[in-house]
């Protein structure tokens, strides 16, 4: 009994597997940025893609709905110290930080457009919407909170087979929170949204994420063994449902001309919105990672692990000034800077795929000293409460 979690005991798997997703989430970002090809065509287009830059951008899908899942699990951990109340009352105005915080500080970087002409709202927005909506739960039942996000999970792709509105405010709302897919909305002229991230799928995997966070209070073994169990059911489901090609993804896969081309089809799933197998196919494997980091230590990973939120604003910082200093570099000027969505980013510039995988791998290492010097002022000063909130 004495490996149970207390409220002050770091859950080393939880760190290990966040840093991980941190350190793979950012070969994808920096191929956004910085790959010669990333803007001509689809990595994951099966007909025309290579396997290496096929795996360069799948492996990447992990990231996302693994860093929803640790969050809602780091909302219930954090929580088992406060009322239902205060939790709620964090939780929602965490949520409101969050949304503020992508659209004021991550539109400008990803963008390097100080007129706001687009406002994102990616993974951080539909986090902090999320927030929002477990806050208000959170005073409710556990029961409650298990079952809306079971539902949201399993039935969200239901939506597949509906008549959705296509026009008017309707079809906006209904966009932004289940269907949306880089839907653009226009809000005064010349100043437009983009929605990437629909919010409910996303806040069904918070939700859950919630949910599993209890699995941390039971003995080691049994905790072990419900990952385990859970990660390979959700993988299960994921074979056969798509084997099927029915229900759990609007992209159904096809037959190529090679085994290699069909295994790709086969495994390439809806990241927007997040597929009922597009989930599957990323959580369950990294359930089986938390059960296998039981007990296990990485100095390394868990720097990145233990600062999630300082590490993603702080990487795609790096990867903007990077991608600015190569868009001199090749020759672009004045001329060239502006763009529909991401300024300095001609479609033109870039490196190879070996050049990208040089840059993302020095991203990661000179955040390793900054992750590690916030995560030890974030140990030493925990009586800041605005610490909490980052």
């Amino acid at each position: 009994m004495n490996d149970l979690i207390t409220p002050s005991k770091r859950i080393t798997s939880v760190d290990l597997l966040r840093g991980l997703i941190m350190v793979i989430m950012a070969l994808d970002h920096t191929r956004d940025f910085t790959h010669d090809g990333a803007l001509k065509a689809d990595p994951l287009d099966v007909a025309t893609t290579t396997p290496v830059l096929f795996f360069t951008r799948w492996i990447t899908h992990f990231c996302a709905p693994l860093f929803v899942f640790l969050a809602g699990v780091s909302a219930w951990l954090s929580g088992r110290s406060k009322t239902p109340a205060a939790l709620g009352s964090f939780l929602i105005k965490r949520g409101l930080w969050l949304i503020l915080v992508e659209i004021v500080l991550m539109t400008l970087i990803l963008t390097a457009d100080p007129g706001y002409h687009m406002l994102v709202l990616a993974v951080i927005w539909a986090i902090g919407f999320s927030m929002i909506i477990l806050g208000l739960l959170v005073r409710g039942s556990y029961l409650l909170i298990f079952i809306l996000g079971a539902l949201l999970f399993l039935f969200h792709n239901v939506t597949d087979y509906m008549d959705i509105p296509q026009t008017g405010v309707a079809s906006a709302v209904w966009g932004v929170l289940m269907t949306s897919r880089g839907l653009i909305l226009p809000i005064a002229p010349g100043h437009v949204i983009l929605s990437s991230y629909a919010i409910l799928p996303w806040t069904g995997v918070l939700m859950l994420g919630y949910c599993a966070g209890r699995i941390f209070t039971v003995e080691p073994l049994q905790r072990k063994r419900i990952l385990v169990n859970t990660g390979t059911a959700a993988i299960l489901l994921f074979i056969i449902l798509r084997y099927v090609n029915g229900y759990g993804d609007p992209a159904h896969w096809e037959v190529f001309p090679t085994a290699m081309q069909t295994f790709l089809s086969f495994i390439n799933t809806t990241k927007y919105p997040p597929s009922l197998l597009f989930l599957c196919m990323t959580i369950g494997p990294g359930l089986l990672l938390l059960a296998a980091f039981e007990n296990k230590t990485s100095k390394i990973l868990s720097v990145y692990g233990r600062v999630p939120f300082f590490y993603y604003v702080t990487h795609f910082f790096l990867i903007r000034v990077i991608s600015i200093v190569m868009f001199y570099a090749q020759g672009y000027g004045a001329n060239d800077v502006v763009s529909p969505f991401f300024h300095y980013r001609p479609a033109d510039m870039g490196v190879p795929l070996w050049g990208v995988y040089v840059i993302w791998i020095s991203v990661v290492a000179a955040l390793y000293l900054p992750c590690k010097w916030f995560g030890a002022y974030k140990q030493q000063d925990k009586q800041k409460v605005w610490l909490s909130y980052l």
